[in-house]
């Protein structure tokens, strides 16, 4: 159970809005009144609190601190809250609605922070609160006076978490949207009923209490929801050189590379912020600049030709046996608890088989043991290579054992502004024979802007899924150490194992390996629509979107096209896209894969309740103790039932038919093919598609909570 946070002896202020102090006016400052602030006061003592009012202007702030100083002793915490509005358009704005703004909102808060600062400082805790608005982070119509002043609380907050750090004294700012006397007047009624200030008092309780450690971070909040900002900033663009004139026409042919945010960096404080402009400096003060960016590690010609295009490098063997092919079966999520994967972890198996994507491990030496920084024309900083697309295409089952050897070559090099891109071609060979080849391409962050083209015919483009929902879906949940087994296999970035290392990347943990996701989908392809026939992978391509933190559930959604599957995959926690673009080339297609039975009946729902009839093959004796009951099931398509399937999970060891139960079904579900899987993938809750209409049960309408345990924990959907 959650442990209640105490607040036991801290003393805090809060102003305005009917906080203990509150001068009691209107919303544009006019006026004087005891009765907003005495409320509160009132509602404290009822619930066992002490209290006191204060009904000065948060303009005399110490007159404020004093009165917390007389009554308890200290000041523990100061949330400024105290506002007024005098909206006007820009060109109506008078001094004076510009000067009592300001006066009230931004001096009013350093008037108070500024006599709590001592007395914080002395006793070594303190925590600040500054609410600012979303007018102040975006801008609203009739609001300038406003919005300058709620932005100039954020500057303020920032800098004093910066002065504060030392003394434990913590400031952070809140952009909250909530019913109160100011938004009363420009919200509906029953908005300001779903605002409820309650619904931003938790976050605020939070960062005030002792054992929160945020600092100087912005939040916005409202209706129940809670969430962080951060500032984003493009790679931008290097335009000004050695003994050359800066000019605004380099800017405007140079806008898209300065506005690009692909790859993005988040400074976090000025001296990140300040670091990119100290090496422009020292690039151009070194005479480099004879290209567009000077700090770009890639050399062109005037032709536009990087002359690291089509440079080989060093051949790299790999020798292997059955156990690298079974230690990588497992780093991609394979496990003994499965039947059909025994084939590819015991080497006993009639039919022991070596995975596909176990092909990019011999290839991916020539990407990591340096080859590429002996290129000419390639002046690499591995530290900001990123892996961005993969291709990997056989042109035979992988052996499960032997030696092999791969050749790579430099097939392009990409100008994207922000980074270059440079495309890797592995052919990986057994002997004479070709057994199969990748391209990696390869992003570098910040190498971009070299001058040199940004497409290239030899790259291996994705692939959009088809716009319909998706035909099949499997779900796996990586294991706290699925990074720590795949990085066996030969990738051994620490990024991956290492905390302080993933830290220094800007992760709160390490991070699964792409290449380990990527093993993780294939796997779903290649027994959804393969049966695990490895003879039957031709090709796969896909790109990187985001990172994995082991522990986290990968969900492939599939979508068959004729032999291309296409596919994205996903942190099932998250919703997270990691993997877009994405699809599998498979030889032939048996027609008694579950694919062509979607084809033939086109129902999803059969994907699912195949999939249901594995499981009580596998578990139905333990299933049946668990549900104990008979459920009917009507599949409705074009407003007629196409299917009907019985599961019976309680005689026996359980099983599933096609049709309708031969006696009476101890309750009877009717949805549509398309409802079904939106409940199945969780995206429908069964309890709102049965009062929407959209699930009609018959009999026993309690079993219907059961409905979990059949369609998730054992359809693995």
């Amino acid at each position: 159970m959650s442990v209640p946070l105490s607040f036991d002896g801290k003393v805090v202020l809060v102003t305005g809005a009917g906080g203990v102090n509150d001068l009691g006016g209107d919303i544009k400052g006019g006026g004087k009144s005891t009765s907003a602030a005495d409320k509160v006061v009132e509602e404290i003592k009822a619930k066992g609190g002490k209290a006191v009012a204060n009904y000065d202007s948060v303009e005399n702030g110490e007159k404020l601190i004093q009165t917390a100083l007389d009554a308890f002793g200290r000041i523990d915490v100061v949330i400024n809250n105290a506002g007024i509005l005098r909206d006007r358009s820009f060109a109506r704005t008078s001094d004076m609605d510009w000067d009592l703004i300001h006066r009230v909102h931004l001096r009013g808060s350093f008037q108070v922070t500024r006599a709590a600062w001592n007395h914080m400082k002395n006793q070594k805790f303190g925590r600040i609160i500054m609410t600012s608005s979303a007018a102040g982070i975006y801008g609203n119509f009739g609001q300038a006076n406003y919005s300058a002043a709620k932005l100039g609380l954020l500057g303020l907050a920032n800098t004093l978490a910066i002065e504060g750090q030392k003394y434990n004294i913590h400031c952070n700012t809140i952009a909250p949207t909530a019913g109160s006397r100011l938004t009363e007047t420009v919200m509906p009624p029953d908005l300001v009923a779903s605002l409820k200030a309650e619904y931003v008092a938790p976050l605020v309780l939070w960062l005030c209490h002792e054992q929160c450690r945020e600092n100087g971070s912005l939040f916005e909040v409202g209706a129940g929801w809670i969430g962080k900002l951060r500032w984003e900033r493009t790679q931008g663009g290097i335009l000004r050189h050695k003994n050359q004139k800066m000019t605004p026409e380099a800017v405007r042919d140079n806008w898209d590379q300065i506005c690009d945010f692909s790859n993005a960096s988040k400074p976090a404080n000025i001296q990140e912020s300040l670091q990119s402009l100290v090496e422009v400096l020292s690039k151009v003060d070194a005479g480099d600049g004879a290209a567009p960016n000077p700090t770009s590690a890639m050399a062109s010609t005037t032709s536009g030709i990087n002359p690291a295009v089509g440079q080989q490098l060093p051949g790299m063997t790999f020798t292997y046996s059955h156990m690298q092919c079974i230690l990588y079966a497992l780093g991609v999520g394979m496990s003994t608890k499965e039947p059909d994967h025994l084939k590819f972890l015991y080497e006993g198996h009639e039919d022991f088989s070596c995975l596909p994507t176990f092909g990019v491990i011999p290839a991916q030496a020539s990407m990591m043991e340096g080859g590429l920084s002996t290129v000419p024309g390639l002046n690499l900083d591995l530290t900001r290579l990123l892996h961005g697309e993969q291709y990997l295409e056989l042109f035979k089952p992988l052996p499960t054992s032997g030696t092999l050897t791969s050749r790579a070559t430099i097939a392009d090099v990409l100008d994207k502004g922000s980074g270059a891109v440079i495309l890797l071609d592995v052919h990986t060979y057994s002997g004479e024979e070709l057994l199969c080849y990748n391209q990696f391409s390869l992003f570098i962050v910040g190498a971009g802007g070299f001058g040199g083209k940004r497409t290239s015919d030899k790259a291996k483009s994705t692939a959009d899924p088809p716009k319909r929902p998706p035909d099949a879906v499997m779900v796996d949940t990586t294991t706290s150490d699925q990074a720590a087994l795949y990085r066996l296999s030969g990738d051994w970035n620490p990024l991956h194992i290492d905390p302080n290392f993933a830290a220094m990347g800007g992760f709160k943990s390490p991070i699964l390996h792409g290449l380990c996701s990527f093993g993780f989908a294939a796997r779903h392809v290649l027994k959804q629509y393969a049966d695990n026939d490895v003879s039957r992978f031709k090709s796969i391509k896909v790109r990187f979107v985001k990172p994995v933190l082991p522990g986290q559930s990968l969900l492939t959604e599939m979508w068959k096209e004729g032999s291309r599957i296409h596919f994205q995959c996903k942190v099932k926690e998250t919703g997270a896209v990691v993997l877009a673009g994405a699809y599998i080339d498979l030889h032939g297609a048996p027609v008694d894969s579950p694919s062509a039975s979607v084809e033939a009946g086109g129902l999803q729902s059969e994907l699912v309740f195949a999939e249901i009839g594995r499981r009580i093959k596998d578990m139905g004796a333990e299933l049946v103790k668990k549900v104990n009951a008979i459920f009917g099931w009507e599949i409705i398509k074009e407003g007629k039932i196409a299917a009907q399937w019985t599961i019976d999970l309680k005689t026996g060891s359980g099983a599933l038919h096609k049709g309708p139960y031969s006696g009476k079904a101890d309750v009877t579900f009717t949805v549509s093919d398309e409802d079904f899987m939106e409940v199945v993938l969780g995206k429908l809750n069964p309890q709102k598609a049965f009062f929407a209409g959209k699930l009609k049960i018959r009999g026993n309408i309690m079993l219907s909570q059961k409905l979990e345990t059949i369609l998730k924990d054992y359809a693995k959907l």
